[in-house]
Order: structure tokens, then C-alpha cells, then sequence
């Protein structure tokens, strides 16, 4: 006798099955920045300043992580760009100007509240200014590689240069220094001074799409290893010494955006140029 024919279940085949990529829905990275923010408020109110600038700087971090994240998966909405703004005004213009406000400028009573006022009117307009130009005509291709003014986290590093100074002094003992730094003599200009960054055109370096030559590749890594190091071991002295050398490259970050766009106009007059006849 014949044995019975065996029918096995047909599967199918997993080629043919369409592949659905999971996506991530959980709350965004600026929304856990916000918080970071409100927070800063909340420390520097209580007169804890240590935690008030190391809340803005997680922040700071986490808005530069959420921008590039939202870059690399084409997850940007109108929505999330609106969404970051009304953050960083809360993060980078209110939270630092309140924070500078409770270290010093409280001493002043009015005036100092007024320059804290005029710092978070400035960062208001600088990022209107953002979302302006991002919804207006394409601007040249080196142009994307540039800020228009400091942006929001910079400034708020600069805003918070005189706690950053101030607290190191204060660790070394030096008590001379530290009075300097509380002064409101020595923190209304610096406020002032960057408010007029932020709102400014001045062309600073984005580092999106910063391409390092070769031959600065390994002063830059060691340089960077230096100060993640010097981060480490002594963070107050190295976010102070970083707003020193981020007001240092803007004087190159102007000549670098000067000299591309000579070039960009010498190769579009060249274009232009009607060809010569033989």
C-alpha cells in the first residue's frame, strides 16, 4: 500500500511579507529640556545656583541632541519646530536671565530687572527670526553652515559666565574675585553685551556641516580631549573658559563667512560673464 501523502501547512514566505519599520512615539528629548529649564527657575529662587546652571546645561545638551536626532530620522514637523522655540525661550532667555538676575543684578532693583527684560525680549526676537528665515526663499549653499546672531544655548553660556567664574572663586577661596563676579557692574554688561549677540546678524559657525581640514584634525581632537578632561576635573573652570573661546571664534567665524561669499560672488559674476566670441 501506498503511504498516505503528508500535507505540510504552507508557510509563507517572509520575503514577501512587507517589513514595518517601528517608530519611536515616546515624549520628545525638548520636552525633557523644558523641564530642565523650569527647573534652573526653581533652583536659582532658592538661591542654588549650582543646580540652577547645571540644570541649563542639560538643557543646553539636550537641545543640541534633540536638533541632531530630529535631522538624522527626517522627524521635523512644524509642530516640533514650534514646540523648540517656545523651549529654548523658556531654557536659554528666561531661566538665565532670572538665574544672573537672583546672582546679581537683584541689587539694582529695577534697572536690573529691566536689563533681565531686555536680555529675554531679545532672545524672544532672535528665535522669530529663526523660524522666519527657515519657512523663507533657500539662501546660498555656504550660508546654511552660519547662525544669524549666537544662537539660544550660546547665549545663555555667556549669560552664565559670571556664576560659571564665580563659582570657581569661590572653590579656590579667592573671595575678591567672587565679590567681582556678583557685582552688577560686572554682569549688567555682560548680559547686555549678549543680548546684542543674539539679536544681531553676525554670522557665527553652526558646526552642522563643519568640515574639519586635515591638518586641524588632531590639534582639534586633542584639543577637545583636553578640555572634556579639564570638564571632568574641574567643570565650573572649564564651562568659563569654553564662553572665552566661543567669543574668541566669532571674530573667525566672520572671516570665514566674508571669504566664502567672495567666492560665491566671483563664481556667479563668472557664470554670468557672457562667453567670448572667437
Amino acid at each position: 500500500m501506498s503511504e498516505p501523502i503528508r500535507r505540510f501547512p504552507i508557510r509563507r514566505s517572509r520575503r514577501l511579507r512587507p517589513r514595518v519599520r517601528p517608530r519611536y512615539r515616546g515624549p520628545s528629548f525638548n520636552r525633557i529640556g523644558l523641564c530642565a529649564g523650569l527647573t534652573a527657575m526653581r533652583f536659582a529662587l532658592e538661591g542654588r545656583f549650582e543646580p540652577a546652571v547645571v540644570a541649563i546645561t542639560v538643557a543646553g545638551v539636550i537641545d543640541g541632541l534633540d536638533g541632531r536626532l530630529a535631522r538624522l530620522l527626517k522627524g521635523t514637523s512644524h509642530f516640533g519646530a514650534e514646540f523648540d522655540s517656545l523651549s529654548d525661550f523658556a531654557c536659554f532667555g528666561v531661566a538665565p536671565a532670572l538665574t544672573l538676575y537672583e546672582w546679581s543684578l537683584q541689587r539694582l532693583g529695577g534697572f536690573g530687572y529691566a536689563v533681565c527684560v531686555l536680555f529675554a525680549v531679545c532672545m524672544a526676537l532672535r528665535l522669530a527670526r529663526f523660524n522666519a528665515m527657515s519657512d523663507d526663499r533657500p539662501r546660498p549653499a555656504y550660508a546654511y553652515n552660519f547662525f544669524t546672531g549666537v544662537p539660544a544655548p550660546a547665549g545663555a553660556g555667556l549669560v552664565l559666565f559670571p556664576i560659571f567664574l564665580g563659582l570657581e572663586a569661590n572653590s579656590l577661596g579667592l573671595e575678591t574675585l567672587t565679590a567681582v563676579t556678583r557685582h552688577p557692574l560686572f554682569c549688567g554688561p555682560i548680559l547686555v553685551g549678549t543680548a546684542a549677540l543674539v539679536v544681531s546678524a553676525l554670522p557665527v559657525w553652526s558646526f552642522k556641516n563643519f568640515k574639519v581640514p586635515a591638518e586641524y584634525v588632531l590639534p582639534l581632537l586633542l584639543g577637545t580631549g583636553l578640555f572634556v578632561a579639564l570638564l571632568f576635573a574641574d567643570p565650573w573652570a572649564a564651562l568659563a573658559a569654553g564662553g572665552l573661546i566661543y567669543l574668541a571664534m566669532l571674530p573667525f567665524s566672520v572671516r570665514s563667512f566674508r571669504r566664502l561669499r567672495r567666492e560665491a560672488e566671483a563664481l556667479r559674476a563668472d557664470e554670468d560673464m557672457p562667453a567670448k566670441v572667437s
